[in-house]
């Protein structure tokens, strides 16, 4: 081999070679801030019900599921929470130190993220309440109908179909619409 293809092999072994190592630093790097979403069933069983696909304690996770009644525990002296939350299947322990959303309640959805500390018991560092698609805060329902009445827009207009649209699409399903003849 010349000396000049032996110079251009080792540097395209090196680009390559460093091409991985930084692909492999990186990878490695953000293990640490990927946070996967489990439900309780996935947790107790593993995803699609592989027990090689079980989170690891110490792992940082989401979990999403209805907070189970009756089990929310809440210290008196502190912020201190825990309930069960779990899916269709069986339900793992939540506890949070924070405030809890104003829409927390027992029966609610919720999704929690935090560290799992033991097989069914998450650490939760964040849990945020899911909410109706058409939920609109009470200041701002206010402020809407406050603003669109004077302007003649009901509350179905808000709603995304007014009096108006349903006359006209009564009529048009009772009027018959001809169909103009050529003549030659």
């Amino acid at each position: 081999m010349n000396p000049r293809r032996k110079s251009r092999l080792t540097l395209v072994v090196l680009v390559l070679l460093g091409v991985a190592i930084a692909t492999g630093l990186i990878t490695y790097a953000l293990r640490s801030n990927i946070d996967l979403f489990y439900t309780p069933s996935e947790i107790v069983y593993g995803k699609n019900d592989n027990p090689d696909q079980k989170p690891e304690v110490g792992q940082r996770i989401r979990v999403g599921g209805m907070v189970v009644t009756g089990t929310v525990e809440r210290d008196a002296k502190s912020l201190k929470v825990k309930f069960d939350l779990n899916d269709i299947g069986p339900s793992i322990r939540v506890e949070y130190e924070g405030i809890l959303p104003d829409l927390f309640r027992e029966g609610q959805g919720i999704v929690a993220q935090g560290v799992l500390t033991a097989p069914t018991v998450l650490q939760a560092t964040e849990v945020l309440a899911k909410h109706d698609e058409n939920y609109v805060p009470p200041e701002l329902g206010d402020q809407m109908k406050k603003a669109h009445q004077p302007m003649g827009i009901s509350d179905a207009d808000l709603k995304g179909e007014s009096e108006r649209d349903r006359v006209q699409k009564t009529q048009q399903n009772h009027t018959a619409v001809p169909v103009a003849e050529d003549k030659k």
